[in-house]
């Protein structure tokens, strides 16, 4: 008898321990995957057409590609901040790109000086972070990339917030170097107590700035992406892990190994740019500034690429969430032309701006056993979002009451948009999302379709759609000066209006603008064709298209009312049938029938 209850008990404990087993197995992995600076536009699967980025394009179509997903911040420190926290820079610690390397003593490595602590401001060490969270749920935990959370020896480095791993950049400053002096290494694997650094001895055999730097061959992105793998083949089936790869690629500075990726470029951007250099930022100067910049896209492409099929070689990429975005838009420091590459995407704005173009980016997520494949989603989120996105996912349904801090006011400014990846109903939206970056005294709300931007506390609020529309005419097209439709001069333009026409449709189409924007789009076309398109002889004709305005010399380019008046009003001009051919074609793709 008493043997049989101990076989009994040792049962229970048996079935207890595997249903515990069985729970944690069945965890979705996650791999959190974030660039630096890199634009709405600079992918092919956001419109981008001079950059080739086929592995994350294809991420696109297996997954979900969002149109309005947002950055935390517009500058890097305060943006990852955002997403560790789960906070708006409104409550995080973290606000600005604070410095903590500034006026402390200087370190030789060979002939090169450095600096003896690096690092930036850390975050609140009551507040939990991501990686803490995933670790405290059964995760293993790794972080290769730039951290930004804290300065070296503080009380916020990887080893004491939750990181088992970590490979990279303790402060964002030394990541301006792609061959630096040193990264920053925390593996328990190996027994550190720490955060330490590892010297790249090959680098620093030659200076920091100039001709002889690049003779360094110790590429720091390669030597982050090798760690990163190195991590994932460390990983099975038996414990979900929770990776963030925080690449600094296609952050400045324009420089990396000469092969066949920046080849392909070089020959492509044959007319190129060249940029001198920046000592003082750690920018070293740049030949070919087109071709590098969209060589390190293509490049952070392949390791994408990698690690996709080593998942899948490792038989755990059905099991793995993989997320794709960036820390914020796009940049023009060490000779970047974002100009050139539209990499804003058409939106307002670049890195340091809390405009639209500043803290709008691209995200992607797949997930094969949940997320439909190849669907593109409007939803407006933020980075402060990921946090209970991730704890719905692993079952904690309240953040807040789980783990905020007891003692003090904590916030978690976050809501899950789990409902929206799995294609469920019941998502919740926020009432505003709020960006603020302190240094550049900087506040953006976002409330539905308005913008409020407030730049040293002067608010400007817009809705560019809706402000524009005021102007429209009744026939649904626009004057030749859209506010000045009263002068005995003006007329309704129709290569102007055709190609608002074609941008909101366009707009629509891409999730950028409300549905309700499609029928005033087509509003406009059809105005146009009322007032211009007629039949004259056997052929159509289309009327009311300004000639060259603004392509005269600069003596007749006064930007006056009289000027744009004087330029002839002709027929069956390109700059007017183009533009008109283009809002059709987004017509078509959205299905609008005509009879």
């Amino acid at each position: 008898m008493k043997q049989s209850k101990v076989i009994f008990f040792l049962g229970g404990l048996s079935l207890l321990a595997q249903n515990a087993y069985s729970k944690v197995k069945n965890k979705p992995n996650i791999i959190f995957i974030m660039c630096d600076d890199m634009g709405y536009g600079d992918l092919g699967c956001y419109g981008q057409p001079y950059i080739s980025t086929p592995n994350i394009d294809k991420l696109a179509k297996n997954g979900m590609r969002f149109t309005q997903a947002y950055a935390g911040s517009p500058v890097s420190a305060p943006s990852r901040a955002s997403l560790m926290t789960g906070q708006h820079t409104g409550h995080c610690e973290v606000r600005g790109n604070k410095e903590y390397w500034k006026n402390v003593p200087k370190v030789k490595y060979l002939e090169n000086e450095d600096f003896s602590v690096v690092g930036q401001h850390p975050y609140d060490p009551d507040h939990i972070i991501l990686p803490e969270i995933m670790k405290a749920n059964g995760y293993n935990t790794g972080m290769f990339g730039k951290w930004a959370g804290g300065y070296e020896g503080s009380s916020s480095t990887p080893d004491k917030r939750g990181v088992d791993e970590f490979y990279g950049f303790i402060c964002q400053f030394q990541a301006h170097l792609y061959y630096p002096n040193f990264l920053n290494r925390f593996s328990k694997q190996l027994g550190d107590k720490e955060t330490t650094r590892v010297v790249l001895e090959e680098n620093i055999k030659y200076p920091m700035f100039g001709k002889d730097y690049f003779k360094r061959p110790q590429y720091s992105a390669d030597l982050i992406h090798q760690k990163a793998l190195e991590w994932i083949k460390n990983q099975n089936c038996n414990k979900p892990f929770f990776g963030i790869f925080t690449y600094t690629l296609p952050h400045a500075e324009l420089v990396q190994p000469d092969d066949s990726i920046v080849a392909h470029y070089k020959q492509k951007f044959f007319n190129d740019k060249t940029w001198g250099g920046q000592e003082g930022s750690r920018y070293n100067p740049s030949v070919h500034t087109h071709a590098q910049f969209a060589a390190m896209i293509t490049r952070l492409d392949a390791y994408v690429g990698e690690i996709i099929e080593l998942l899948k070689k490792q038989g755990l990429y059905e099991n793995t969430m993989i997320v794709f975005t960036s820390d914020n838009g796009p940049h023009e420091e060490g000779g970047a032309d974002p100009t050139f590459f539209g990499r804003d995407g058409k939106l307002r704005g670049l890195k340091r701006q809390c405009y639209e173009g500043g803290i709008r980016i691209p995200f992607i997520v797949s997930y094969p056993k949940k997320v439909t494949p190849n669907t593109v989603n409007d939803h407006p989120f933020a980075f402060y979002d990921v946090m209970p996105t991730f704890c719905e996912m692993i079952g904690i349904k309240d953040v807040q009451k789980k783990y905020g801090n007891k003692k003090q006011t904590d916030y978690f400014d976050g809501i899950s948009i789990l409902p929206t990846l799995y294609g469920e109903k019941g998502q919740k939206k926020h009432d505003f999302l709020y960006w603020e970056f302190d240094e550049t005294n900087q506040i953006g709300v976002r409330m539905d379709d308005w913008k409020l931007v407030v730049k040293h506390g002067k608010p400007h609020l817009y809705n560019l759609a809706n402000d524009l529309l005021k102007f429209q005419d009744e026939s649904g097209m626009f004057y030749q000066l859209v506010d000045r439709k009263d002068d005995k001069d003006n007329y309704l333009e129709t290569s102007g209006s055709a190609l608002i026409s074609y941008a909101l449709l366009k707009a629509v189409r891409n999730k950028l603008l409300p549905k309700r924007f499609e029928d005033i789009g087509k509003k406009i076309f059809d105005g146009i064709l009322d007032r211009y398109l007629c039949v004259e002889g056997e052929e159509l004709s289309l009327g009311g298209i300004c000639l060259v305005a603004g392509l005269g010399g600069k003596e007749n380019r006064d930007g006056s009312a009289e000027y744009y008046y004087s330029e002839p009003v002709v027929k069956n001009e390109a700059k007017g049938v183009a533009p008109l051919l283009m809002a059709y074609t987004e017509i078509i793709r959205l299905g609008m029938a005509y009879d």
